[in-house]
Order: structure tokens, then C-alpha cells, then sequence
């Protein structure tokens, strides 16, 4: 099992960046696949980000060339850089592990981006 603690949500003009943190209570070496999801006003919880233990990683069109997504093994921790922030951008952000027979899930910290 794993738990996940999110970090560095807040209120962002347009424009502006925010750098999002997901501290793992394990090694995060024993870990399939780290990823950031996020539920929008009005809409479902969708994929952001995700990188696996090799490295792979994907993103949502939505912030392609925007947001990257990194990890720190020493840290047992995960980011996600966003840049250029929309208000399309403002959502509840979570932070998902991915192990062996289920997903496990952080509280999720808020983002919101407004002039």
C-alpha cells in the first residue's frame, strides 16, 4: 500500500505557474506508474499526466507543451510543472499510484486559475 500527500495547489493568474508535488510514503521504484489526474467544475475526473517506473510518459492534448511531469526516486516524489496556466486549467488536481491489483489515490489539492 501506499499513501500520497499533494502539494502546491493555489491561485494563479493566467499565464502564471504553479509547480504541483505528490510525496509517496514508499519507494517509489516499487511503483508501476505515478500519475496526476484532475476534476474540473462540471466535469470527470480526467488524465493529466502519467509517468511509469521506465520513464514513460504520456499527456492529455490539453496541456501538451505546457505541463511536464518528473519524479525524484531519492524523494519518493512526483511534480508536475504547469506553465502558461489557463482557466480552463482550474480543477481539483490528484495524484494516482499505480501498483499491483489496485490504484491508490491522494486527497487532491486545488488549483485555480483566475485573473
Amino acid at each position: 500500500q501506499v499513501q500520497l500527500v499533494e502539494s502546491g495547489g493555489g491561485l494563479v493568474q493566467p499565464g502564471g505557474s504553479l509547480r504541483l508535488s505528490c510525496a509517496a510514503s514508499r519507494s517509489i521504484f516499487s511503483i508501476y506508474a505515478m500519475g496526476w489526474y484532475r476534476r474540473a467544475p462540471g466535469k470527470q475526473r480526467e488524465l493529466v499526466a502519467e509517468i511509469s517506473s521506465g520513464s514513460n510518459i504520456n499527456y492529455a492534448d490539453s496541456v501538451k507543451g505546457r505541463f511536464t511531469i518528473s519524479r525524484d526516486n531519492a524523494k519518493n516524489t512526483v511534480y508536475l510543472q504547469m506553465n502558461s496556466l489557463k482557466p480552463e486549467d482550474t480543477a481539483v488536481y490528484y495524484c494516482k499510484a499505480v501498483l499491483i491489483g489496485r490504484d491508490y489515490w491522494g486527497q487532491g489539492t486545488q488549483v485555480t486559475v483566475s485573473s
